[in-house]
């Protein structure tokens, strides 16, 4: 369906040039929305800056979503799943405490001393490479709402039809330029899906420039960021 992410982000850039006279702030979630965020950001002219949030994996199944917490101590949990997972509140919380930390670690190695964008009163889009369950996304569309967004709009190039209408419930529009039916994956739409890379995720965010990822000094700690 799609060549790669800068294809994907163009034609999204295109669906949404309704808001080239916003006051709009774009965020893209990394690693892999931060080049079709990029391509976004072109297409209306607008600030970009990445939104750092962590899927909470259900205890022995990782991949299978719980919910999401974002920066500024915000989180997402669905309690469904939870309850049929099985998931105790003890087990909850450490995952919740893990998650953080590399959170915490990702935000500073990514930004360094950068401030992040101010999005008090303006329209933030939220960009993916695609999305699947959406929790990841509900996060940050909780994030940018408490740190003062006028409007929170959540785009990418592909995702479910229901994924589409449960994040129209919390944002204030939802743009996404194919629904398909069966979904199994975001990688099946993309002729090209390999993985984004941190020195890609800062040369998008310094305007093209190279430059290597900041070196974390936790040798030890078991912590991958």
């Amino acid at each position: 369906m799609f060549k790669n992410r800068v294809e994907a982000g163009r034609l999204l850039g295109t669906a949404l040039m309704h808001l080239a006279d916003e006051d709009v702030v774009v965020l893209g979630l990394p690693r892999g929305g931060v080049p079709v965020a990029r391509e976004v950001a072109r297409a209306l002219a607008a600030p970009l800056d990445v939104i750092v949030v962590r899927k909470l994996g259900v205890p022995g199944q990782p991949e299978f979503a719980m919910g999401a917490i974002g920066e500024g101590d915000v989180s997402f949990i669905d309690w469904g799943v939870v309850s049929a997972a099985g998931v105790t509140g003890v087990q909850l919380s450490r995952v919740i405490q893990s998650e953080r930390e590399v959170l915490e670690r990702r935000a500073w190695l990514l930004r360094g001393d950068r401030e992040p964008q101010d999005l008090e009163g303006r329209v933030v889009v939220i960009v993916d490479d695609g999305m699947a369950t959406g929790s990841t996304v509900q996060a940050a569309v909780r994030v940018t709402r408490a740190l003062g967004a006028a409007r929170v709009i959540v785009a990418a190039p592909v995702a479910p039809a229901d994924t589409v209408d449960d994040l129209r419930s919390v944002s204030d529009a939802v743009v996404v330029l194919e629904t398909p039916e069966p979904f199994y994956a975001i990688g099946q739409f993309y002729d090209d899906f390999s993985q984004t890379s941190d020195s890609e995720v800062l040369a998008a965010l310094r305007g093209g420039q190279s430059i290597r990822p900041r070196q974390l000094s936790m040798s030890g700690t078991g912590i991958d960021v």
